[in-house]
C-alpha cells in the first residue's frame, strides 16, 4: 500500500475534492458518515456510511476523463480482497459485526469547465471476496 504522502500534491488534492463531493453526496440520499480513510494492514476504504442500519464501504474513483468506465474497473478481484479485509478490520474494531454491510462504488467526475462533478453510484458493487464474507 502506497502512502497517501507520497502521491503528487495534485493527486492528493483532486482525491480529496472527489471524497468530499461524494460525502455531500450521500449525507443528501440520508446516509451518516461514520468515517473516512479508514486504514488497515490491508489497505484503506475511502467512507464509510451508515444507511438504515446497513454499514455501507464506500470506495471513491475520480476522474476528468470523457472515460468514465475505466476508474470504476480498476477495482480488481485483489482490490476487492483488500477492501473486504478492511471493512472487517472496521467491523471488529467497532464491535460492528452483527450489521449488514455492503460495498458500493462512487465514480465521481469532473466535467471541463464545470464546478460540481457528475456522480454515478453503483450500490452493491461487488460481493465480500476471500475468507470473511459480509451479506446485505
Amino acid at each position: 500500500m502506497s502512502s497517501p504522502a507520497r502521491k503528487p500534491w495534485w493527486r492528493r488534492w483532486f482525491g480529496s475534492r472527489s471524497e468530499r463531493a461524494a460525502a455531500r453526496y450521500l449525507r443528501r440520499l440520508g446516509m451518516r458518515i461514520l468515517a473516512w480513510n479508514h486504514y488497515s494492514p490491508s489497505g484503506e476504504i475511502d467512507i464509510i456510511a451508515a444507511e438504515a442500519g446497513c454499514v455501507v464501504f464506500v470506495e471513491v474513483r475520480s476522474t476528468g476523463e470523457k472515460d468514465t468506465s475505466r476508474p470504476a474497473e480498476s477495482i480488481d478481484l485483489a482490490k476487492q480482497r483488500r477492501l473486504t479485509d478492511c471493512a472487517l478490520d472496521f467491523l471488529r474494531r467497532r464491535r460492528l459485526l452483527e450489521y449488514p454491510a455492503r460495498f458500493d462504488v462512487l465514480l465521481v467526475h469532473w466535467p471541463a469547465g464545470q464546478r460540481e462533478p457528475h456522480i454515478i453510484h453503483h450500490r452493491h458493487a461487488f460481493e465480500a471476496v476471500g475468507r470473511g464474507q459480509m451479506y446485505s
